[in-house]
C-alpha cells in the first residue's frame, strides 16, 4: 500500500502504470478499491481530489452542518437559477474528501423499492438489476442490527444501526401519520418502504460509520493499493478509442497515470459526466463549440439528471420540548456535549433527520399502486441551513416526491478541468411534479391537523397558511423547495439502441474500451428513497463484472497461448 498527499513540493511529473485506476474515493471508489485489490496480483491507483476523512466533524454523526458548506470536505456546488423555485439558486452539496458524500450525508440506509430495480432491469433488458437479483448484494455488504435475516444481511463492512435517541414530538408525528392512514413500520428496507418509523443509520456506537472506514481502510492493509489525495482528475486518456490513463493535477504538478486495463468513473452525478466531456466524450457539437476534440458522440452524458426536491414546512408547539430550546443555554449545550461524551447517544448522534414516513400523494383516490412521497422529519426548525436554531420549540417536516418526472443536465461550460460544472435540476418543470408537490404540502397539512399533533396548538411557519389553493400551493413549493442531495441519472444505463444511454448493462461507456462509469449517475431512473446505500450495492455489482472480465481475458489469453504451444509442438 502507498498513500501520498500530492502538494507541490517538486514540480515532477509522475509516471506509474496500474491494472486499475479509480477516479473518485466516494461511496462507490472506496468499495472498488477494496474489492478489486482482493485480487493480490491486481494493482489499483485511487485518485481524490480532496483530502483525507481526518477532520473530526466527519465522525460526530452532527458534524454534517460543519462539513456541508465547508471547502475542506464540500465541492460547493451552486445550480443555475431554477425557475421551478421562482428563480433561486441553491447550494449543491458533494463530498471532496476521503469517503466522498458517506462523509457528509444524513447516514440514513435506504435501499429503496422493489418496482424501482425491475424498472432498472427493464430499462436494461438486464435481469441483473432487478430486486431479486440485487437484494443479495445488499446483503453481502451489510452489517444488520438485527442480524442475518431473509431481509438483511450482518458481518459485511456497511454497518447498519438503530439510532440512539428519541423524541416525544417525532413519537406524536408517527402517530398523527398512523391517525391520517400511514401504517407504522420497523423495516424501510423490504422492498416495501410504506409506513412511518425511525430511519436505520450507517453508525457505529454513535460515530458515523463513512465507506472510507467500512472499505477503505481494510484495502490500505494491502500491498496492491496506492490512494492519492489532493489529486484533481483533469480528464481521461484516449489512444484512439481505447482509454489507456487519466491525466491528474496534484498542487501545480501535472501528472500521468496509465490503466493496463481500466478507468473507472466513481466521480459522482456531478463530475464524472464532466471528465467525460473534457475528454472528449459527450454531445459533439456541445464539445466542439468548446474547442474539445470528440473521442466518442454520446448525447445523453450530463443529460437524465434526476434529484429529490424537499418542501420544508416548519411548525411552531406548544406544550412539548424539541432541540430548538434544549440547546437554547450554555447548560443544555454542557448536557448534550456530555452525553455524547459518556454515551455516544443524544442530539450530537443525530443523523440530521430521525423519523421517516413513506406516503402516497394521491391519499384517497387510491390510484398509485406505491408511495411517492418520503418524509424527513427533525425535532427543530431554523430559517435556512447553516443559520441558528429558532428559541421556540417546533419541528420540521420535509416532504420530497420519490419519482419526480422533472429531468434536469449537468454540463461543462468551459474546457477549463477547474472551472465548475451547470448544474441544471430543472425541478417543478412538469405540470405533474407541481400537483405531486401541492399534494404533498396538503397532506402534512393533514398529519399535523390529526389528534396526536393538534393537542400543541402547532402553528405552521413555513409556508404559512395563506397558501391554499392549487395555484398558490405549488408557488410554495417553488419557494420552500431545496435539494435533499440525492443527484442521478446523469451517466445513465440502457441498451446499446438506445440513444439516451452512456453505460450498457455492465456499466462501460459505449462506443469506447477500457472505460466504465460507477457511481449514482448511471441509475437510469431515481430511487424511492435516500441514494447512497443503492450506490454502494451499484458499486459492488460493478466490481464482480469486472473482475469476471478480467478472468475472462486472462482465461482467453492463456487459451490463446496453449494453442500457439501446441502448434509450435507440432511443428
Amino acid at each position: 500500500m502507498r498513500h501520498t498527499d500530492s502538494t507541490p513540493r517538486a514540480a515532477r511529473r509522475l509516471e506509474g502504470e496500474f491494472d486499475y485506476i479509480i477516479v473518485g474515493a466516494g461511496t462507490a471508489g472506496c468499495v472498488l478499491a477494496n474489492r478489486l485489490t482482493e485480487d493480490p496480483d491486481v494493482h489499483v491507483l485511487l485518485l481524490e481530489a480532496g483530502g483525507k476523512d481526518d477532520y473530526h466533524w466527519i465522525h460526530v454523526p452532527v458534524g454534517y452542518l460543519y462539513c456541508i458548506g465547508n471547502p475542506r470536505t464540500d465541492w460547493l456546488y451552486k445550480t443555475q437559477a431554477e425557475p421551478g423555485l421562482n428563480g433561486r439558486a441553491l447550494s449543491y452539496p458533494r463530498g471532496r474528501v476521503l469517503g466522498g458524500s458517506s462523509s457528509i450525508n444524513g447516514m440514513i440506509y435506504m435501499r429503496g423499492q422493489r418496482e424501482d430495480y425491475d424498472e432498472w432491469a427493464r430499462v436494461t433488458n438486464d435481469s441483473a438489476w432487478s430486486w431479486n437479483a440485487v437484494l443479495p448484494v445488499f446483503k453481502r455488504s451489510e452489517d444488520h442490527h438485527g442480524g442475518a435475516t431473509e431481509a438483511h444481511g450482518a458481518g459485511g463492512p456497511w454497518r447498519v444501526e438503530k439510532q440512539r435517541l428519541k423524541w416525544r414530538i417525532l413519537e406524536e408525528f408517527a402517530q398523527a401519520a398512523q391517525q391520517t392512514g400511514i401504517p407504522a413500520t420497523d423495516d424501510f428496507n423490504r422492498g416495501d418502504n410504506t409506513g412511518v418509523g425511525y430511519f436505520d443509520v450507517n453508525q457505529k456506537r454513535g460515530i458515523r460509520w463513512n465507506a472510507s472506514k467500512a472499505f477503505l481502510r481494510p484495502a490500505l492493509k494491502r500491498g496492491n493499493l496506492t490512494v492519492i489525495t489532493g489529486a484533481q482528475t483533469q480528464r481521461v486518456v484516449f489512444d484512439g478509442r481505447r482509454c489507456t490513463g487519466v491525466e491528474y493535477r496534484g498542487g501545480d504538478v501535472d501528472y500521468l497515470a496509465k490503466a493496463r486495463c481500466e478507468v473507472l468513473l466513481c466521480a459522482g452525478a456531478v463530475n464524472s459526466p464532466q471528465l467525460l466531456e473534457l475528454s472528449g466524450v459527450g454531445d459533439g457539437a456541445r464539445l466542439q463549440n468548446l474547442g474539445i476534440e470528440v473521442v466518442q458522440d454520446l448525447r445523453g452524458v450530463g443529460e437524465n439528471l434526476q434529484d429529490h426536491l424537499q418542501l420544508r414546512m416548519a411548525y411552531q408547539v406548544q406544550g412539548v420540548r424539541t432541540l430548538n430550546t434544549m440547546s437554547a443555554h450554555w447548560w443544555g449545550k454542557l448536557m448534550i456535549g456530555m452525553q455524547y461524551a459518556l454515551f455516544r447517544s443524544g442530539p450530537m448522534s443525530m443523523s440530521p433527520s430521525q423519523l421517516g414516513a413513506f406516503a402516497k400523494s394521491d391519499v384517497g383516490d387510491r390510484s398509485l399502486t406505491r408511495p411517492d412521497l418520503e418524509y424527513h422529519v427533525q425535532p427543530l426548525s431554523l430559517d435556512r441551513f447553516g443559520e441558528p436554531l429558532h428559541r421556540f420549540n417546533a419541528f420540521t417536516a420535509s416532504v420530497c416526491q420519490l419519482r419526480p418526472t422533472s429531468r434536469g443536465s449537468i454540463h461543462i461550460g468551459s474546457a477549463d478541468a477547474s472551472a465548475p460544472p451547470l448544474i441544471a435540476p430543472n425541478y417543478l418543470s412538469t405540470d405533474y411534479d407541481r400537483h405531486v408537490a401541492a399534494n404533498a404540502l396538503r397532506l402534512t397539512r393533514r398529519i399535523v391537523a390529526a389528534p396526536a399533533l393538534a393537542r400543541y396548538q402547532p402553528r405552521e411557519m413555513l409556508p404559512g397558511l395563506q397558501y391554499q389553493s392549487e395555484e398558490e400551493l405549488q408557488q410554495a413549493a417553488g419557494a420552500v423547495g431545496t435539494t435533499i442531495f440525492h443527484p442521478v441519472g446523469t451517466c445513465r444505463m440502457g441498451t446499446r439502441d438506445d440513444p439516451a444511454a452512456v453505460v450498457d448493462n455492465r456499466l462501460r461507456v459505449l462506443g469506447v474500451e477500457g472505460l466504465r462509469v460507477v457511481d449514482a449517475s448511471v441509475m437510469p431512473n431515481i430511487t424511492s428513497g435516500n441514494t447512497n446505500s443503492p450506490t454502494l450495492m451499484i458499486a459492488e455489482r460493478a466490481s464482480d463484472m469486472i473482475r469476471e472480465d478480467r478472468r475472462a481475458r486472462v482465461n482467453g489469453s492463456m487459451a490463446v497461448q496453449a494453442s500457439v504451444a501446441a502448434s509450435m509442438s507440432a511443428v
